[in-house]
């Protein structure tokens, strides 16, 4: 049996994160008819911030949830757990799509963060949340002056960023591949993304927001003044409005399906690292870490000190393909095995205890946004390609917003008024993806080069580097 293999043998296929026996038991499903004055359909992130933010707003407001299966089981819980600042899936990608307003955004992003440590800390919520920032790391000579540059820019946006050369890094984190290095200080935090979900959870009905699990939507009409909704067995809600959250899953809304694919994203988790190869590896500051290839890895440590590795190897599936099977891809995870311990060869032996996958939005300008529909009695928030930890708090928000008809600083900018450009039909929507990622690992091998495909890409506003 090969080392690798045996890394690999013991791993249980399903998310580190949900294999807890900190799972709340599921609340009961919808059943019969019910009415609110605001339902929202997903229990992740977005959904139960929009329901939590809802009641702290107006304590007499009626907020029912509703998920199909049960709160934080998809991407809410099987992701990274990096809840960043950032709105517009970094600096690089705000400043080419909206650079005129990228200092409102990142200042709005911080802003965002900040509320959310100090939601954690007013209701308690024990997902292990540390502000330890994040380490872009350079694994390739040309990716050095990219880490650069980025530091001039964050810094005159006003974050606390610092430049790490290859022995300022390597005391930070030990990695013969690490060539340099930039450290956003306060931009980023830890958490456990499974018992985020589930204090978001707990935070919600203690202020008496229903949550009602097992209980998948099959449709959404109006009603008078307000929304239908179609739930199991012949259920109904009544609401007067309501948010839809409903992430990679095909909205209850045809004509935003267009808008959205879904994209399935890897990670292992090893066992536990001991004292001393906790000792040889360093990481003293716990920040997470992503390199800066278009093809990147993220990984950090959890609270045992396991080290989370994911991402690089992103597969869309022919027609939206969605389905538990999808979840296990074991080419994948001998890949990432494999750059795991060419980036940590000091842990050869160390074995992985959990391998899984899940689908995340993404969107052509690879951050979310928010629209209204059926004359503004209709929310929803799509597309937060892998950044939905932060950002779904700030997307809830701006969902109440619209559904209230307020004005806020948010929506007077373009890039929050504005929706990214469709995706197209098959066939040529899953050709044009697979071209676009065997361009992305081109330029990756020729030292960040882009070529034809990528550059026109960048013309016409679709391009994407990590």
């Amino acid at each position: 049996m090969s080392p690798l293999h045996d890394s690999l043998k013991d791993a249980v296929p399903r998310p580190f994160w949900l294999d807890s026996p900190l799972a709340p038991a599921p609340n009961p499903p919808l059943a019969g008819a019910a009415s609110c004055d605001l339902a929202v359909v997903g229990a992740g992130y977005t959904g139960l911030w929009t329901a939590l933010l809802a009641k702290e707003a107006d304590p007499g407001r009626d907020v029912i949830v509703l998920d199909a299966r049960t709160a934080g089981w998809a991407a809410s819980g099987r992701n990274g757990g990096f809840c960043a600042a950032s709105l517009t899936h970094g600096i690089s990608n705000g400043h080419d799509r909206f650079p005129d307003e990228l200092a409102a955004l990142e200042r709005l992003g911080m802003a965002n963060l900040d509320a959310i440590e100090a939601a954690v800390a007013k209701y308690g919520i024990d997902c292990g949340f540390e502000r330890t920032g994040a380490l872009d790391v350079a694994t390739a000579p040309h990716q050095v002056e990219w880490l650069r540059e980025g530091v001039a820019e964050s810094a005159a946006l006003g974050h606390r960023v610092s430049f790490l050369d290859a022995a300022e890094l390597r005391a930070e984190v030990n990695s013969p591949t690490y060539l340099a290095g930039a450290w956003e200080h306060d931009s980023t935090a830890m958490v456990d993304p499974a018992r985020l979900a589930w204090g978001l959870r707990a935070a919600c009905e203690s202020l008496g927001v229903r949550i009602m699990e097992n209980s998948p939507i099959s449709g959404l009409a109006r009603d008078g003044a307000g929304v239908l909704l179609r739930g199991p067995a012949g259920s109904t809600v009544r609401a007067g409005q309501v948010a839809l959250a409903t992430n990679a899953f095909p909205s209850l809304l045809r004509r935003t399906r267009p808008y959205v694919v879904p994209v399935y994203d890897y990670a292992l988790m090893t066992e536990p690292l001991s004292a001393q190869q906790l000792a040889d590896v360093g990481w003293r500051n716990r920040q997470g870490i992503g390199d800066v290839a278009n093809q990147f890895h993220y990984y950090r440590l959890s609270a045992d000190n396991r080290i989370l590795w994911g991402g690089y190897d992103a597969v869309y599936y022919w027609r939206n393909g969605l389905r538990d099977a999808l979840d296990q891809r074991p080419a994948t995870f001998e890949l990432l095995a494999t750059q795991f311990f060419e980036t940590f060869p000091q842990l050869a032996g160390l074995r992985f205890s959990h391998a899984w996958g899940g689908a995340i939005d993404t969107s052509t300008r690879f951050f979310a946004f928010q629209r209204t529909a059926l004359d503004g009695r209709v929310a929803y928030s799509l597309g937060y390609t892998g950044l939905g930890v932060g950002a779904t708090r700030f997307g809830a928000q701006v969902m109440l917003d619209l559904l209230a008809g307020r004005d806020s600083e948010a929506l007077s900018l373009k890039a929050i008024r504005s929706r990214p450009l469709p995706f197209p039909p098959e066939p040529v929507k899953s050709a044009g993806i697979q071209l676009t990622r065997r361009a992305l690992a081109r330029a990756d091998r020729r030292q960040g080069r882009r070529g034809p495909w990528l550059r026109l890409l960048d013309r016409l506003g679709l391009g994407f580097d990590s």
